[in-house]
């Protein structure tokens, strides 16, 4: 049995690829340390579903927003709808939302309006920014800048494969970095650098399942479970002991996810 507990700060429970399974997945989880995560709704209409898993189990969260990607062909979310959202018990962030210029760069605008509104949901709940970002180094890092200034909210870079200019400027406000699995791969090395240079108090680690699944598992479908691994393996590039690390790591969590801490389940 795993000495410490874990938290995914970010996985997507409601996709097909664990449609049928998440009691199964759930207990992986535990049974790998892994007590709490945070599922991640990416389009409002999917709202419903995504709370109802974090409903049904105890140690799921969840939080919404829409996806960049999916911007263009969604609804524009409202700050209204996003606060109300909020105010259900185990909601705890605001998110995914950002930029993409990767896939989706010819709607950059509408992106850029939809992080705005984003950004005032954060601001008004309290709750963490879950910020994705891609190929749009410069304009995140101007736009978070802006905003933060016109007023402060907390902020996570989810999944965080950017630049050192921007993980640097996220610090500089006060914002976390999560690792993903990405940063197992033997061929991460520069971005296992910006984690050891980041400030220790402001990492999370997360798996993005059913993306990105960690060594030794890459290729294969990812789970929360799998946390566990990105850990383990990171604690070893930071030089810590991998208990070290999980304490680290779930307490920087409850410190940003208020909302969501507390005592981890049975």
């Amino acid at each position: 049995m795993p000495l410490t507990t874990l938290v995914d700060s970010h996985c997507h429970l409601d996709f097909p690829d664990f449609a049928g399974q998440t009691d199964a997945i759930v207990a992986r989880a535990r049974a790998s340390g892994v007590g709490r995560m945070v599922t991640i709704c990416t389009r409002l209409a999917n709202a419903p579903a995504v709370q109802a898993l974090a409903e049904a189990h105890d140690g799921v969260f969840w939080a919404v927003g829409t996806h960049p990607m999916h911007v263009a062909e969604e609804p524009m979310a409202t700050v209204e709808a996003l606060v109300a959202l909020a105010a259900h018990p185990k909601m705890v962030g605001i998110g995914e939302t950002g930029l993409d210029y990767h896939y989706t760069a010819e709607s950059a605008g509408v992106q850029q309006q939809s992080l705005a509104l984003h950004i005032e949901a954060a601001r008004r709940t309290g709750l963490p920014l879950i910020i994705h970002a891609r190929a749009a180094d410069d304009d995140m890092a101007r736009i978070l800048t802006a905003e933060h200034a016109a007023g402060p909210f907390t902020c996570v870079m989810h999944c965080f494969t950017s630049s050192r200019a921007l993980a640097e400027t996220a610090i500089g406000l006060g914002f976390y970095l999560s690792i993903s699995g990405i940063a197992t791969f033997r061929n991460s090395g520069d971005l296992r650098a910006i984690f050891a240079d980041a400030p220790r108090e402001r990492l999370l680690v997360e798996t993005d399942s059913p993306y990105l699944a960690p060594l030794p598992h890459r290729g294969k479908r990812n789970e929360p479970a799998y946390v566990a691994e990105t850990a383990r393996l990171m604690a070893g590039h930071l030089g810590m002991e991998p208990e070290d690390f999980a304490a680290l790591t779930t307490a920087n969590f409850d410190r940003l996810f208020a909302k969501a801490a507390g005592p981890v389940p049975a």
